[in-house]
């Protein structure tokens, strides 16, 4: 699965204050097109069968809410793993916000089903004093759609800005109480992107996945990035084994926080916080 018509990094310039003043700003940026249909479509055939394996599996899946489940996968379980941490809007963010010495610790994807309902609003973990006291922002997800999202699908929803509000009051310090969801749903932008999107955002932004009353499944590639030290790796297990690692780049391995293994091992799902606090898949 490869990008033909991706630019290479020395051809593309991107608006580096336009970057920090939006993952700063709102919480969340994105880039229009970046991977052709066709490329898209390859991830979703595969993203399809991994996570058919990763219900049949043990632990191969964590609920997120009714009819919702995340599925942590290894980077060589898609064709396509370099193209994407290789994209040049990819690496550009990831430096501009997180430093020459990022990190890559996750590769994943969310599954919201039909059926799939509100879920409350939530960060995916708690802000650490590098945010709260340093106002630093050390991790960014990327998401990438597989489908051309429709408003009855369950759309991504966020509230902008909202990556700076105080979560003394936040259960586990990631879920606001439902004193605050109003101002959430007041600030909420519901996101409809299309394939070959790829959207940046912190994951301390206050965001939910809406009501699925489709009858498709929304299925979005997840990848987790850190600034050194920010310890997102903990929740994680990126595994390579020694004959993939071979064959990547040179400038790329330097960024994967990972374990090399001779064979890669099931990963069993953690986020168990996320799961009691949504309900049962």
């Amino acid at each position: 699965m490869t990008q033909t018509n991706e630019a290479r990094p020395e051809q593309v310039q991107y608006d580096i204050a336009a970057i920090m003043g939006g993952i700063y700003g709102d919480g969340i940026i994105g880039l229009k097109a970046a991977f052709e249909r066709e490329w898209v479509q390859r991830l979703g055939e595969e993203l399809a069968v991994l996570y058919r394996e990763a219900l049949a599996r043990p632990g191969g899946a964590v609920g997120r809410g009714s009819n919702r489940h995340y599925v942590e996968i290894h980077p060589e379980d898609i064709s396509g793993f370099v193209d994407l941490v290789m994209h040049p809007w990819v690496t550009t963010v990831c430096e501009a916000v997180l430093g020459p010495r990022y990190q890559i610790v996750e590769i994943g994807f969310d599954v919201p089903n039909p059926g799939a309902k509100d879920q409350p609003w939530h960060r995916d973990f708690p802000a650490t004093d590098e945010t709260l006291v340093g106002r630093r922002l050390n991790s960014l997800a990327f998401n990438l759609t597989t489908v051309d999202v429709s408003e009855d699908m369950g759309p991504f929803e966020i509230a902008p800005g909202t990556q700076w509000d105080d979560p003394s009051s936040f259960e586990h310090g990631m879920f606001p109480p439902q004193s605050l969801w109003g101002r959430y749903a007041a600030r909420a932008q519901r996101k409809m992107p299309r394939m070959g999107d790829i959207s940046a955002r912190s994951a301390l932004t206050i965001h939910r996945g809406t009501a699925n009353v489709s009858d498709k499944p929304r299925p979005v590639l997840v990848l987790g990035v850190d600034a050194p030290g920010a310890g997102n790796d903990e929740r994680h297990d990126l595994q390579i084994t020694r004959r993939f690692w071979e064959q990547l780049p040179e400038s790329l391995r330097g960024h994967l926080l990972c374990r090399l293994v001779d064979e890669l091992e099931p990963i069993v799902q953690g986020h168990t916080i996320e799961g009691l606090m949504m309900g049962d898949a």
